[in-house]
């Protein structure tokens, strides 16, 4: 059953008045909480979201040419998890996809993205042809640097001035707005320079596309489930003095909005803003590959993605004429996406943090919640592993309403 065949609602209309979980986000994180709970303890959860869809930044969906799309940017599985790979594999069959990703640089030039081998034979006339040639090619160009002091000494200790100029600099600041001697370190210690021919994007061990999409996983974990009720359209901070009594809230939204009341200063995040075009090009694809990114200043937008490339579309989808693509542009306003990371963030950050671990009753859990960007496996560990931490403290167990301070009976006797 899908969640259009569903018709889940909206607003706190024929709720139950207890339940041992309210979920505040229909996203990773809070989703492998509600289905472990249930699954594990027959626990009942009600999961709350704003927007009118289940599944968070994974939802795709299916649009009026047939083709598979994403409406919060491309998302790809990888995993060296095994336990993640696991999980996963209960609520979709998956088909194998290594991405691969081009760089579009000085306008005329397609190569591979993460630099390897081919890249700098490709920009430089390099004429690498060994892992060991390009160890000395970029031995020659770091940057001898053991303490990085914000993200332009660290690309240039890692890749030197040529690749930093070319792939690293001007992408960098069309994604935070902010040049990389204006960011951490760490936001570009972590930038793949690859010795050998490798032209794949990641190098997990598992790489794969849901068959039928992220969307169905959700609808998998959620909606035959009698113990999990979803609202949708359903502002939590609206809604938040009328909640049915339950055993624990669950919070998956920014941990700054949940203390917006008391005037703290907001936590800086960066969104997207995506814009959509459909063409018929001849052969039917507009570009090489799924994703091509654009490093340099000549254009706004920071890639163009079009989806048609999925192996995982619906059937006949690659034969047809027409295509989608979507140009991508990293923006301040909009759905926050990525934490910004400096030192003025992360100290306001732990300020929250302190916060939330006194509160009573809540719990906060994934990427929003923990002011840090997970990818996919990563946001699925960190709530298994979440779950594994409640429930050994006995803040999740089977029968949590027993030892609820919320629920209704014990609410009755606070209120005679």
């Amino acid at each position: 059953m899908s969640q259009e065949e569903l018709k889940i609602p909206s607003g706190l209309d024929g709720l139950e008045s207890y339940y041992d979980l309210i979920i505040i986000g229909c996203g990773l994180s809070g989703c492998v909480i509600a289905e472990r709970a249930s699954k594990d303890f027959g626990l009942k959860s009600l999961i709350i979201d704003k927007r009118d869809h289940i599944g968070g930044n994974c939802f795709d969906y299916i649009d009026e040419h047939g083709i598979r799309l994403s409406r919060y940017g491309v998302h790809l599985f990888h995993t060296v998890h095994e336990r993640v790979w696991e999980y996963v594999n209960r609520f979709s069959e998956w088909m194998p996809y290594e991405h691969r990703v081009k760089g579009r640089v000085d306008g005329k030039k397609n190569v591979a993205i993460p630099p390897s081998q081919l890249t700098v034979n490709q920009l430089f006339d390099a004429n690498v042809n060994s892992e060991e040639e390009m160890e000395a090619w970029l031995e020659q160009r770091r940057v001898k640097n053991d303490n990085p002091k914000n993200g332009e000494e660290a690309a240039l200790s890692r890749a030197g001035p040529e690749l930093y100029e070319k792939i690293f600099k001007y992408y960098t600041y069309k994604q935070w707005d902010k040049y990389p001697e204006q960011l951490d370190a760490s936001v570009l210690m972590r930038i793949p320079v690859r010795l050998n021919t490798d032209d794949r994007y990641f190098t997990d061990k598992h790489q794969a596309l849901p068959k039928h999409g992220y969307t169905r996983i959700f609808e998998n974990m959620l909606l035959k489930d009698p113990n999990i009720t979803i609202r949708l359209s359903t502002d939590f901070f609206e809604v938040k003095d009328k909640l049915p009594a339950k055993g624990l809230l669950v919070f998956t939204g920014p941990i700054d909005a949940y203390y917006a009341s008391l005037g703290m200063p907001k936590l800086e995040y960066r969104s997207l803003r995506f814009e959509p075009e459909y063409l018929e090009p001849e052969g039917g694809y507009y570009q090489e590959a799924l994703q091509v990114n654009y490093p340099g200043m000549e254009v706004p937008y920071t890639r163009i993605v079009e989806y048609k490339h999925k192996p995982n579309q619906p059937e006949g989808v690659h034969e047809k004429p027409g295509t989608m693509i979507f140009k991508e542009y990293s923006v301040d306003e909009g759905d926050p996406y990525y934490p910004v990371p400096n030192p003025t963030n992360q100290a306001l950050y732990e300020k929250y943090r302190a916060m939330a671990e006194k509160e009573p009753g809540v719990c906060f859990v994934g990427r929003l919640a923990s002011y840090k960007y997970f990818n996919m496996d990563q946001a699925i560990l960190n709530a298994l592993e979440m779950y594994d931490g409640l429930v050994e403290k006995g803040t999740i167990c089977k029968d949590m309403k027993a030892s609820s301070t919320d629920a209704p009976a014990k609410k009755a006797r606070t209120e005679e």
